[in-house]
């Protein structure tokens, strides 16, 4: 298995992430707290400290894509 550098990239904020995804913040909260969580991994840093990982946004936008091409 590949190790993973978690501080060579960047962190995002739940906000940061939030304009990414082009969604309120509140819907990644909630994303965060449903069972099973949704949205993509996060690290809790603290109670109220969220980070997103710039590589892990990116893998959950990856794969969500759909390529109509492909289809």
């Amino acid at each position: 298995m590949e190790s993973v550098h978690l501080l060579e990239k960047r962190w995002y904020t739940t906000e940061e992430v939030a304009r990414i995804l082009s969604v309120d913040a509140s819907s990644l909260r909630r994303w965060r707290t449903a069972m099973p969580p949704q949205g993509p991994p996060f690290v809790q840093v603290s109670d109220r400290v969220i980070r997103y990982s710039s590589v892990d946004v990116e893998a959950y936008l990856q794969a969500r894509r759909v390529d109509p091409m492909a289809a």
